[in-house]
């Protein structure tokens, strides 16, 4: 009776801490009211009704005149997106979509003509090197490569300038032939496996061999990171921005001599090549001294790295095909088109084969082509396709979306009577300023973004001040894969950022002399190399 008495009386406590009524100036109104704010800023329904809300007032408040109102809807449905884009409101893919329901509402274009955007050859190009990337890192393939070409380049005893040009010119060559964020991927384990064997935390603080290490691997990290992005400078398959431009050339200006993956790498390549060794240099002067190999070598040889390389085995029937259809659709994307006197394999089809073509072509054969293990089980399957970045994807058909729209809405019109101002500026001076321009906002957004925001302008501006256009829409799409500075301005950078090694201050104390040689590069090469590469000498 005592215990169910006791029991009873801790129940009736219980009941009484907890009030009947609501009571008055207790604070918890206050309380509610900032977890309600908290919990709008947290799910970023904020962010998310701002780009509706910015395209309200922009259709409300902005006239650009009689006839224009395609124009000033297509102002509004830009900036819903890009706040979209820059906000992080709603997943990158879902933002991209956006444009597929925003331009027939708004009545800038038929569904039917926005939905081609988001399919044409320069996707089917993207789609089929992502592929190829899965299959690549699936059997080990750039691992192998990378700890072949890593203790070639270690030395005997250690020499850290050495190393760090195998690491980073095996990074930039992965990335040339596929985009850089999943080389990065990639490769940034690789280099992360070589540097756990350094020491790290407060138990080594105090040495200063420890100091030297600790210098070395942010070096090592920043040249993966920078390396993944330089290197996908080089050809059409290496970075969105790229293709980006390749569309918004076709698309605006569909009568002129196509940018072909031949063209382009003729061009990108000798700039990228610049800037390599930009890197290389600023690295070793900034995080290699005389006594790092003296420290390296207490915990770095090739015997670690042979080793790592043994337990991969033999190269496997598997990769070895794998290696045969990547080597295939290089040979073809170099020899679809050369030059005038020598047309290329691309005439025997009269033109009607693009990159992408061969590139799905080859992929197929992935899906084709037994692995040499029996069961019928193929090199690739649709089940290893599970980790493709739609979301890339679907951010390029947006571009080129948006690049359709300036066009049909009329807003090009009004943006190059806007730009009038600048006519009469000298081409020389206005390309590096271009390149400026979009390397200081791609630092802000990726470099896919900011191509798809600053070429349509520069395209309009170029036929304003009567230059080629190319002479300002080259530089702003180099312009926007110089994001070295911040961790928001590429993926790469972010997943290198994202490893421990590096701080903000460490990348743009050292992305600065970069960014600076990429620009006085494109200053140089642009109006001479360039000017023969895309034709520029010849009026539109």
């Amino acid at each position: 009776m005592d215990r169910r008495c006791s029991q009873q009386w801790e129940s009736s406590m219980e009941d009484v801490s907890t009030p009947l009524l609501p009571l008055h100036d207790d604070g918890r109104t206050d309380g509610r009211s900032c977890s309600a704010l908290a919990s709008l800023l947290a799910n970023k329904y904020l962010a998310i009704a701002a780009g509706p809300l910015a395209s309200a007032l922009i259709c409300a408040f902005v006239d650009f005149g009689h006839g224009r109102a395609a124009a000033r809807n297509m102002l509004g449905v830009l900036a819903w997106v890009f706040i979209w884009w820059l906000t992080d409101a709603v997943p990158l893919g879902v933002a991209s979509m956006a444009p597929l329901f925003l331009f027939p509402a708004f009545g800038i274009s038929s569904s039917d003509a926005v939905a081609k955007a988001y399919m044409d050859d320069v996707i089917s190009l993207v789609l089929g090197s992502f592929i190829l990337a899965l299959a690549i890192e699936h059997y080990n393939i750039h691992r192998r490569l990378a700890l072949n070409i890593t203790s070639l380049f270690c030395g005997d005893p250690v020499r850290p300038p050495l190393l760090l040009l195998g690491i980073c010119g095996t990074t930039m060559f992965i990335s040339m032939w596929i985009h850089n964020t999943p080389c990065t991927v990639m490769m940034m384990p690789v280099a992360t496996g070589i540097l756990q064997r350094f020491p790290r935390g407060q138990a080594a603080s105090s040495s200063a061999d420890a100091h030297e290490v600790r210098r070395f691997s942010k070096a090592v990290v920043l040249g993966v990171m920078y390396a993944s992005t330089i290197g996908g400078m080089s050809t059409l398959t290496g970075t969105g921005a790229n293709i980006i431009l390749v569309g918004m050339w076709s698309t605006y200006f569909p009568e002129q001599r196509p940018i072909t993956f031949s063209s382009w790498m003729s061009f990108g390549f000798p700039v990228a090549l610049v800037l390599f060794a930009a890197l290389w240099v600023t690295l070793c002067l900034m995080y290699c001294s005389s006594n790092t190999g003296r420290a390296l070598s207490a915990y770095l040889d090739r015997t670690h790295l042979r080793r790592e390389l043994s337990l991969l085995g033999p190269m496997a029937f598997a990769e070895k095909m794998v290696l045969a259809v990547f080597g295939g659709l290089i040979v073809l994307w170099m020899t679809r088109s050369l030059t005038n006197d020598i047309p290329g394999w691309g005439v025997l089809f009269h033109g009607k084969v693009g990159d992408g073509t061969v590139t799905i072509m080859m992929t197929t054969l992935l899906f084709i082509i037994p692995n040499g293990k029996g069961g019928g089980e193929k090199l690739m399957d649709w089940g290893k396709c599970r980790k493709l970045q739609w979301n890339i994807i679907l951010l390029l058909g947006a571009g080129f979306a948006i690049a359709e729209g300036f066009k049909a809405s009329g807003l090009t019109d009004i943006l190059s009577e806007g730009l009038g101002f600048l006519r009469g500026a000298p081409p020389l001076v206005i390309a590096p300023v271009a390149c400026v321009f979009s390397a200081v906002i791609t630092e802000f957004t990726s470099d896919d973004a900011a191509t798809t925001l600053v070429l349509p302008l520069l395209a309009e501006l170029g036929n304003t001040i009567g230059v080629h256009p190319l002479l300002l829409m080259v530089p702003g799409t180099v312009g926007a894969q110089l994001s070295y500075l911040l961790p928001t301005a590429s993926p790469p950078n972010v997943v290198g950022f994202g490893t421990g090694y590096i701080t903000i201050k460490d990348m743009v104390l050292t992305g600065i002399p970069i960014k600076v040689v990429g620009v006085a590069t494109l200053a140089v090469l642009l109006p001479t190399l360039g000017s023969v590469v895309f034709g520029m000498d010849q009026k539109l």
